[in-house]
């Protein structure tokens, strides 16, 4: 396992990120699995308070009870407020808010301190001002080591990164999302800020599952980029391991982040940090299957 300097911060996390928005209702299954990651060398976990209600993080922190807290890294992310009914949840990013909802999250995760905590979402019309001011308190606090925010909006990014100290940005990007190229990832690179990319298999479509339309794409676009996928695969390597070593080898990216709920998940998500690079002509011949797009809204 190869481990990244996240941005500009001090974290030090594994090129595989441990989704944990996948996983189930069983502690003890959860807590087995985690285990196992650990010992292949994994060592960053994102989970989000919206998850399960908040059932997420509590699995989470049972898991880790007992493992060096040195030794992990828990991102978590704040925003999205849950109905008092359940309902649904409505976005909050006020100061207010994120100041009450860290410290549930630390309840259900049975720590002192998340090493990055994100904005997961945010838009235009935020008070972003305030947002920043709260997560700069929580890092005086040392309730926080790091912030960053979970966004796809180019024009909303470029805002944190202008009035802001995050370190990283969580967003989609995969070969049929390669959106980012174009916008974020100079900007983020120039400011050293790390990405945590997610969606590295697009819904399972280059990977097996019946072509259907993705984003701007029509489902015979993505069924040759499926095709694409498992042509480069060839006998090294798995169209899925092919699928994150493409999103792994480019530069912007710090670490994928894979939502992991089977023994399966993890033994191929391991798979592909082992796996042979890809070389530049099949990289090449990756991009050349499919034509780029870019984001059409929220530049």
């Amino acid at each position: 396992m190869q481990y990244h300097q996240l941005g500009r911060s001090e974290l030090l996390v594994s090129e595989i990120t441990f989704g944990c928005m996948s996983l189930g209702a069983d502690d003890q299954a959860n807590a087995s699995l985690i285990g196992h990651a650990l010992q292949q060398g994994i060592n960053f976990f994102d989970t989000a308070d919206l998850y399960d209600h908040g059932r997420n993080e509590e699995t989470l922190g049972k898991a880790l009870l007992g493992v060096s807290r040195e030794k992990v890294m828990i991102a978590s992310k704040v925003g999205n407020q849950w109905r008092p009914d359940k309902s649904g949840w409505d976005w909050n990013p006020r100061k207010e808010y994120i100041l009450s909802a860290v410290e549930e999250s630390l309840r259900r995760l049975q720590t002192d301190y998340i090493d990055l905590y994100q904005l997961h979402g945010g838009t235009m019309e935020d008070p972003i001002d305030e947002t920043i001011e709260a997560f700069e308190i929580l890092v005086q606090q040392g309730k926080i080591r790091y912030y960053g925010i979970s966004s796809i909006r180019p024009q909303v990014i470029r805002e944190y990164v202008k009035r802001s100290q995050i370190v990283s940005v969580m967003m989609q990007y995969s070969l049929l999302d390669r959106r980012p190229v174009e916008t974020c990832f100079p900007l983020l690179q120039e400011h050293k800020i790390g990405v945590l990319a997610r969606g590295t298999v697009a819904k399972g479509l280059l990977v097996g599952k019946a072509p259907a339309p993705y984003l701007n794409y029509t489902a015979e676009e993505v069924q040759a980029a499926a095709t694409a996928v498992a042509m480069v695969a060839g006998e090294e390597r798995s169209a899925s391991q092919t699928a994150i070593r493409y999103v792994l080898q480019q530069p912007a990216v710090t670490t994928a982040v894979l939502g992991i709920r089977t023994s399966s998940h993890l033994q191929d998500a391991i798979a592909a940090t082992i796996t042979p690079a890809l070389t530049p002509a099949e990289i090449e011949k990756l991009n050349a299957s499919i034509p780029i797009n870019v984001y059409d809204q929220h530049r």
